[in-house]
């Protein structure tokens, strides 16, 4: 039984704890209640929470003026491309964890030292070679450098390294081919990984914006993230606007982790455990 001193600590820690998610909380949702208000509401001297006036007009000036549309399409591609290298660092990690090769685990070390580092220590050195192959200020430039991922790989290896090996002997046995066996048995038993970096990949491709900006000097090829640092530079005192531009940038990602969360918690612990 729980003393009544317990008790007390307990409903102080809550209220403390509830007080302080308040605090955190209330910022973003002035943020998203003010992308709905008018810019004389926004600026007024007394701030309100609600919106007195409710409009889209925030919303529509981004789509008309700033060309939001065709950064949420770049957006949109980056996002799709990192897919593609989703399946790469699968691959990767499960040759890692299952197949023996020459160098399997010099070559593993390999890549865990690059999560050393720094990304922007290789930027330079990256776009040399893009620039030698003609793909800077271009899709596949922007794409290409973030396709393959170390910690990913590092991963779906520590996880696929829990599958049993009688199982994928059991597949071979049956006829099935190295890809059947990746495809079928491999990859449907890695689900909560995938999900994991898969929510991952999202929020990396969607919030990409130094890389863009070294890469691409056209306005067309420009994301969100870059849109965003635009809005703030050429519409500095329009609040409003700059308010519904980071609740267009923002809400997506806070939606997706939150459906995703508990993949997010059981992925990492599962892949701890060896």
């Amino acid at each position: 039984m729980k003393t009544s001193t317990e008790r007390s600590q307990q409903w102080i820690s809550a209220i403390i704890l509830t007080i302080a998610g308040i605090l955190v909380v209330l910022p973003f949702i002035w943020m998203v209640l003010s992308s709905f208000k008018t810019e004389g509401e926004v600026s007024s001297l007394i701030p309100t929470l609600f919106p007195k006036k409710f409009t889209l007009e925030n919303f529509q000036n981004l789509f008309e003026n700033m060309s939001f549309g065709l950064y949420l399409k770049n957006t949109i591609v980056i996002v799709l491309c990192s897919f593609v290298g989703l399946f790469l660092n699968a691959m990767a990690g499960y040759a890692f964890a299952k197949y023996q090769f020459k160098g399997r685990d010099k070559l593993f070390y390999l890549v865990l030292a690059t999560m050393m580092i720094p990304g922007q220590v290789t930027m330079i050195p990256v776009y040399l070679i893009l620039n030698k192959m003609h793909l800077t200020n271009t899709m596949a430039g922007i794409v290409l450098p973030g396709l393959v991922g170390a910690f990913s790989i590092f991963l779906f290896r520590q996880f696929m390294s829990t599958i049993p090996d009688e199982l994928l002997e059991a597949a071979r046995l049956d006829g099935a081919s190295e890809l059947r066996v990746f495809m079928q048995v491999v990859l449907p038993i890695s689900r909560s990984i995938l999900a994991v970096q898969g929510i991952l990949t999202f929020i990396a491709g969607w919030n990409s914006f130094l890389w863009p900006l070294i890469i691409a000097n056209d306005e067309n090829l420009y994301t969100l993230s870059v849109g965003l640092s635009l809005l703030k530079g050429q519409y500095g005192g329009n609040y409003a606007l700059q308010m519904a531009g980071s609740t267009f940038m923002v809400v997506p990602i806070v939606v997706i982790f939150i459906i995703f969360q508990k993949h997010i918690i059981d992925g990492y612990t599962i892949s701890g455990m060896k």
